[in-house]
């Protein structure tokens, strides 16, 4: 099944009016009123926020990837250690993932200091953490679909047939 169309436009652009979503979807403006409202309510539309190139906007906080291997806990696997640890303030992100590592975090610090501090004292000394894997991010090329290069790239890869 594939995502609605109107969630896919404001998944791309969440400040398109109500009038701007029904004239691309040729919808009625209180049918859109109307999914969105559900959508808010029953927690498929969980919020709106910008992308903001932290460059420019003189943001200084540091981004890390933290890999974590953890033990499942009998009867709650995954979830209940995922919970406890997405509930730390540094931490925006909170995966579930295959591979070598069990979740990857996304974890934001005023500092290197700041983060290192997080990994020690708050994340490896937990119960249930097996090891961590820290990895700083040093540059952003795209996210969330935008590039942050800022200029159309002439060295796109050719599609072929």
């Amino acid at each position: 099944m594939s995502i609605d169309p109107l969630l896919q436009l404001l998944r791309s652009n969440g400040r398109l009016t109500v009038a701007q979503l029904a004239e691309r979807l040729s919808l009625a403006e209180d049918e859109v009123e109307g999914r969105i409202a559900t959508w808010e309510a029953d927690g498929t539309i969980l919020g709106y926020q910008a992308v903001v190139n932290p460059e420019p906007a003189g943001d200084q906080k540091v981004s890390a990837f933290i890999e974590v291997r953890v033990t499942p806990e009998k009867g709650g696997g995954f979830d209940r250690m995922a919970r406890r640890i997405a509930k730390f303030d540094q931490v925006a992100s909170c995966y579930l993932l295959s591979g070598g590592y069990d979740l990857l975090l996304v974890v934001e610090g005023e500092g290197l200091m700041e983060v290192a501090r997080f990994v020690s004292e708050k994340l490896s000394s937990m119960d249930g953490v097996i090891s961590t894997a820290t990895h700083f991010r040093l540059k952003t090329y795209k996210e969330t679909g935008f590039d942050f290069n800022g200029e159309d790239d002439p060295e796109r890869l050719p599609v072929s047939a």
